[in-house]
């Protein structure tokens, strides 16, 4: 865990310990969840990043589920 100081701009350096450990790089996006007395930061990844992350949808289809009639209709 690491300190960081907010400037007078309000801007904060995150620590190159923790952007080599998240793999973050210039551009990333990063999401601020607001959680009462603390602030926790969640980057946000490309879909890519996502794959595998529900092992127990593999395979599963979309096709059918939804079609243009009952949009539509």
């Amino acid at each position: 865990m690491a300190t960081v100081t907010l400037s007078r701009k309000f801007q904060i350096v995150i620590p190159k310990q923790t952007r080599e450990l998240h793999k973050l790089r210039p551009g990333d996006k990063i999401f601020l969840l607001d959680k009462g007395d603390s602030i926790e930061l969640v980057k946000i990844g490309g879909i890519n990043e996502a794959e595998g992350l529900f092992p127990e949808l593999k395979g599963f289809s979309w096709k059918g589920i939804r079609d243009h009639t009952e949009r539509f209709g």
